[in-house]
């Protein structure tokens, strides 16, 4: 009865968005007022991050059953939303009822969908192993149609579209996903997995693909530090997120203060995070420039009650420590324009492979018969990659085809060496009176 009755008031009060191009001289501004439900800040920035709007500023208020936000946001290069088009598309789906926020679900697999097959996968982290899967899936007349893959402390998880290479069609028939997933499973598991990998049926299509990366690794456990030594990267300790927890007394708040560096969909992954774990924000601000990005939000959890021990307050800011870095753009960034075909991303891996490549991150997509991919590179220790090497690659993929997006990359200082083999203007510090501190975990 509670549910229908708050599906009857927010039918009865929609949402109502206004954006504004005057109200700043530097962006956008885009008001969103509406009934207050669980997930719906996650739901407008998700659609937000999606048109690849950055946000440089938010203003999050939801007390009193109300729901009222505030963000500045520009293109990617940074200039104000003016096309008429893309604003009445931003306005239709924020005041769009659709829920966007389901059930987050425990299982990682593959589920046909009427396009394509989803494939999910997570297991530990080694050289060589996008390419290893990317041949399996080739061997098995799958074609890779779009794809992202994540790498963290370690851990891998990846979402694969994939079609029939004589079809084009998602991939129905139970065999053959049996042997699709027990083929990858033993490529997952190798010799030395820690933890068993991942890989069974799952409901197709419901969840957005980047927060399923994010509950994959969270179940995964990714934001658990490994540190090991016998094969190391170079790690910058002080470049890590500064995650802060202070006790309101007053107003019975849990509040999370954020340092870190700036990057696109920061905002999308700790909010995600946030609600993931069955945490509301009330109150919350965010402030960028033009390197770092700070955060401060007022919490509950979903029960009405604020953190209320330690061990609780160092697994949040673990797992938002982790949903930053997840998907920091860490490595040489490469981008991949050439004809698709069938085994192309299993051709490009392997010879990563070869030249000694390591992949950090990567998304693979596919439009109108012609392949976008974007990887992000290192050496096997996580350093930057020998120029020679780069220019062996792609002198073997064709110059034109594969692009050095960010050359300048430069190792950071040597601090700590751990493990981690990857997949193939700011507000100073203040005081805050009638705030009890609790603990500062970084």
């Amino acid at each position: 009865m509670d549910d229908e009755y708050a599906k009857l008031i927010r039918r009865m009060n929609p949402p109502r968005v206004v954006i504004d191009n005057d109200a700043s001289e530097e962006a956008t501004v885009i008001q969103v007022d509406s009934v207050n439900k669980h997930g719906i800040l996650l739901e407008v920035v998700q659609v937000l991050t999606d048109m690849n709007l950055v946000i440089t500023k938010a203003y999050i208020s939801s007390d009193g059953g109300w729901f009222m936000d505030v963000f500045n946001v520009v293109d990617g290069d940074g200039n104000k939303i003016r096309d008429q088009e893309v604003i009445n598309y931003i306005t239709k789906r924020l005041e769009s009822d659709a829920s966007f926020v389901p059930s987050m679900r425990g299982t990682v697999g593959v589920m046909p969908s009427e396009n394509h097959t989803s494939i999910e996968l997570s297991g530990t982290d080694r050289p060589g192993l996008l390419s290893e899967v990317s041949a399996v899936l080739t061997d098995l007349h799958c074609n890779v149609v779009n794809a992202e893959i994540w790498t963290h402390n370690a851990r891998a998880a990846a979402v694969v579209h994939v079609t029939d290479d004589s079809t084009g069609s998602s991939i129905e028939d139970p065999n053959r996903l049996s042997i699709i997933k027990e083929l990858l499973c033993n490529v997952l598991k190798g010799n030395n997995d820690l933890k068993t990998a991942k890989m069974t049926l799952s409901a197709p299509g419901s969840t957005h693909r980047e927060r399923r990366l994010h509950q994959i690794m969270f179940a995964d456990r990714d934001y658990q530090r490994v540190e090991r030594t016998e094969l190391g990267k170079v790690v910058d300790k002080s470049s890590r997120p500064h995650v802060t927890v202070l006790d309101c007394i007053e107003k019975d708040y849990t509040v999370i203060t954020m340092r870190s560096k700036d990057r696109p969909k920061l905002l999308f992954d700790t909010v995600c995070t946030l609600t993931d774990m069955q945490y509301v924000v009330f109150h919350g601000v965010v402030h960028t420039g033009r390197r770092e990005a700070y955060q401060e939000y007022y919490i509950r959890h979903v029960d009405g009650l604020p953190m209320r021990s330690d061990a609780e307050r160092e697994r949040v800011i673990q797992c938002l420590e982790a949903a930053i870095e997840r998907r920091a753009s860490e490595g040489l960034e490469l981008e991949l324009c050439t004809d698709d075909r069938v085994g192309l991303l299993s051709d490009i891996t392997r010879i990563f492979r070869e030249n000694s490549l390591c992949i950090k991150r990567a998304e693979i997509s596919t439009k109108g018969g012609k392949a976008k991919d974007i990887f992000y590179v290192t050496d096997v220790t996580g350093n930057p990659v020998n120029p020679q090497i780069i220019d062996s690659i792609r002198q073997q993929i064709g110059h034109s085809n594969l692009l050095v997006k960010n050359p300048n990359f430069s190792p950071k200082p040597p601090q700590e060496t751990t493990m981690s083999f990857l997949f193939g203007n700011i507000f100073k510090s203040r005081t805050f009176q009638n705030f009890k501190s609790i603990r500062s975990y970084s």
